[in-house]
C-alpha cells in the first residue's frame, strides 16, 4: 500500500460518514522505520508523523526538521516522568498522557517553558492490566483534574483490545469525549481507520501500511 491509496481510503471514509476528510488527521507512524523511508514520505509533502520512544524521535527528527520545517511530531507511546522535558521541547502533542504524576511533571514543565504541546489523555478502553490509560470510569475526574493544572485537554487516545471488536471501543471514547466537551480522538490504525473515521476519529494512525513492515531485529 502507499501514502496515496491510505489517503484515498481516509477520503471515502469521510465520505461514508458524511464527514469533511479534513477534519482528520493522518500520522504517518515512523517508529522504527529506516530514515530513507522516513524520508521519502517526507518528499511526497506528508507533515505529521508519530513516534513511540523520545530517544529514537531525537535521534532523528531535528535534522530532518532542517529540510522539512513544516513536519509536526506527535509522541504515541508511553511517557516516563523523568523524559517529559526532552519529550515537551521536540513533540507537537502527547497523546499518552495517563496518570496524575505525569500530568503534573508536564504542568511545571509548561511553565518553565511556557509552552505545551496539544495533550490526549489515553483511556483503557479494554480495561486490559497490561496496557496504560486512565480506567473508563476514571476518565472524568482525570480529565478535571488535568484542567485544574491548567492544562488543556485536547482529545482522548485510546488502542482497543486486539481480540475484540474495535468499534465498541470507538463508540466509548467517543462518548468519553463528548461527555466531556473534549473535541479530539485519536483511535483507529492500520486495521481499522476506517471503522474510527465513522465513529468520530480526528487522528488515525498508519504505519506500515505508508513505510513497509518494520524490522525490529
Amino acid at each position: 500500500m502507499s501514502l496515496s491509496e491510505i489517503r484515498t481510503r481516509i477520503e471515502d471514509a469521510c465520505q461514508n460518514a458524511q464527514r469533511d476528510p479534513a477534519s482528520v488527521s493522518l500520522i504517518a507512524v515512523s517508529k522504527v522505520q529506516p530514515n530513507d523511508r522516513v524520508r521519502a514520505v517526507l518528499e511526497q509533502g506528508h507533515t505529521l508523523y508519530g513516534e513511540n520512544k523520545v530517544q529514537e524521535a531525537q535521534g532523528k527528527w531535528p535534522d530532518f526538521r532542517t529540510d522539512f520545517p513544516d513536519a509536526q511530531v506527535h509522541l504515541i507511546g508511553p511517557l516516563q516522568s523523568n523524559k517529559v522535558r526532552p519529550a515537551m521541547e521536540l513533540f507537537d502533542a502527547i497523546h499518552t498522557v495517563d496518570r496524575e504524576k505525569l500530568a503534573r511533571r508536564i504542568a511545571d514543565m509548561a511553565q518553565q517553558l511556557g509552552r505545551c504541546p496539544d495533550l490526549f489523555i489515553q483511556v483503557n478502553t479494554g480495561e486490559e492490566p497490561q496496557k496504560a490509560g486512565i480506567l473508563p470510569a476514571e476518565t472524568d475526574a482525570f480529565v478535571e483534574t488535568v484542567r485544574a493544572m491548567d492544562l488543556t485537554v485536547a482529545g482522548l487516545m485510546c488502542i482497543p483490545p486486539v481480540e475484540e471488536t474495535p468499534s465498541l471501543h470507538f463508540a466509548l471514547l467517543a462518548k468519553l469525549a463528548a461527555r466531556n466537551g473534549v473535541e479530539g480522538l485519536s483511535m483507529g490504525m492500520s486495521a481499522d481507520f476506517e471503522q474510527a473515521i465513522a465513529f468520530g476519529a480526528t487522528h488515525v494512525r498508519v504505519g506500515s501500511a505508508i513505510f513497509g513492515e518494520r524490522d525490529y531485529g
